[in-house]
């Protein structure tokens, strides 16, 4: 049978698979990605489980026994708080501290870029390993230069304590501080706590039987908490002359959308987090990032300026968009973001599931080209009219009348995924709309 070898997939996308050991020893020699390693971090919501962190502290304590720690900063980051208590008692955690770890608090953490990152300077090129599921540039230190290898909890922990990226387990030993060779035996972890688990700190506070009585106050000063508005529900006309505001090239991830990291404060805040709206995107006419022209003045300015002042003129906008449009975290702010700000459709060679069905439930219209060479005869200056919206049905393409700056409008035709119930969120503005008005 097959021969199964642990992956690290990376740098820039978890879909650049490297065989562990000699698989990336080869593809770092050919590209120049640094083998050294200068951290190691495990946790988040994924992999983060009772079984996966009890076979990283089997790792951490054959090594241990064998007068190995980690030789680079090794990240913990639990799962829940569940699973920290759990951990705690069960001494998993004092495993990692005594061997140089470092614990951090129950949180997504580096993985969307909380991290503070002080040992590595920005734009000096390093590695990192990871247990994570992305690792696009800049994602968890905000710094371009680190290659993030995302792989299993235990390669990470071996990883950190050989202090490469090229280690491998199956078939390399490491020299112990009395000159002996040690090699890491297979990890043996439980499933579940054979003492079941501790649910630690009880932070649920019930909310009141009637809570009709009940108002939210925010400070109308903050600028980090704002209360949502209820966006406007389809006037049943088709949508005419819309401006592209930026027609993306190439990789546009939910990162490239909506930057976590510094932005993350304004989670809360719609319109402050709006400013970094399509900030990472490639813009494909002129290979530039946050640099758009307002096609009725013919000024550039950056992307959520230009967006926001058509909203301000009454005017709505489309995005054009490449292959696998919005891949990456499951990110809410990246459809509410375009809604907020007065987009009405994105309209890609092909989808990211998530981020599909997250601008449906803000009631815009993510649609695919028909024929994916469209793409390229729809610049970033041109209008679009989405015609035949009075007919929207599932399983019915739709049109797209496209008007170049010299005038001769051509049509394009377009798919979606629409099923019924979600054409009624379309109509009523967003999934939240509908559900208020089946709620009243």
């Amino acid at each position: 049978g097959p021969v199964w070898k642990p992956l690290l997939n990376g740098p820039f996308t978890p879909d650049r698979a490297n065989l562990a050991g000699k698989g990336i020893k080869e593809a770092s020699e050919a590209n120049g990605w640094p083998t050294e390693l200068s951290a190691g971090l495990i946790g988040s919501c994924t992999n983060s489980s009772y079984e996966d962190l009890s076979r990283c502290a089997d790792l951490t304590q054959q090594a241990k026994k064998a007068g190995l720690q980690f030789k680079v900063p090794y990240y913990v980051t639990p799962g829940s708080e569940q699973v920290r208590a759990t951990i705690a008692r069960d001494g998993i955690l004092d495993t990692f501290l005594e061997a140089g770890g470092t614990v951090l608090a129950n949180a997504c953490g580096p993985c969307i870029g909380q991290w503070n990152r002080t040992d590595v300077p920005y734009g000096v090129k390093n590695s990192i390993v990871t247990s994570y599921n992305r690792n696009f540039a800049k994602r968890a230190d905000g710094n371009p230069e680190t290659h993030a290898f995302v792989t299993s909890p235990e390669l990470v922990t071996v990883c950190s304590i050989a202090g490469t990226t090229t280690f491998d387990p199956e078939t390399d030993s490491l020299t112990t501080p009395d000159g002996k060779l040690f090699k890491f035996e297979a990890p043996h972890g439980k499933e579940l706590p054979p003492r079941g688990f501790d649910a630690g700190e009880d932070t649920f506070q019930p909310s009141p039987e009637d809570g009709s009585k009940l108002s939210v106050k925010v400070s109308p000063t903050s600028d980090r908490l704002a209360l949502l508005e209820p966006f406007d529900e389809w006037n049943g006309k088709d949508f005419e002359n819309l401006p592209v505001l930026i027609k993306t090239k190439g990789k546009c991830t939910t990162d490239h959308i909506s930057m976590a990291g510094p932005w993350l404060k304004y989670r809360g805040h719609l319109d402050n987090i709006s400013n970094n709206m399509l900030i990472g995107a490639v813009n494909a006419e002129n290979d530039e990032t946050n640099h758009v022209v307002h096609q009725l003045k013919g000024t550039y300015d950056k992307v959520p300026a230009v967006a926001r002042q058509y909203k301000a003129e009454g005017i709505s906008w489309v995005v054009v968009g490449d292959e696998n449009y919005g891949e990456g975290s499951s990110r809410e702010h990246a459809a509410l973001e375009p809604r907020h700000l007065g987009g009405r459709a994105v309209i890609v060679k092909s989808f990211a599931r998530i981020h599909e069905t997250n601008l449906k439930k803000q009631g815009m219209l993510p649609l695919t080209f028909a024929n994916p060479s469209d793409y390229d005869k729809i610049s970033g200056n041109d209008k679009v009219s989405i015609v035949g919206l009075d007919k929207f049905a599932p399983g019915k393409p739709l049109t797209l009348k496209v008007t170049p700056p010299s005038g001769k409008t051509f049509d394009v035709v377009v798919n979606h995924t629409f099923n019924d119930e979600q054409i009624e969120w379309f109509k009523n503005g967003s999934a939240l709309n509908l559900m208020k008005k089946l709620n009243a």
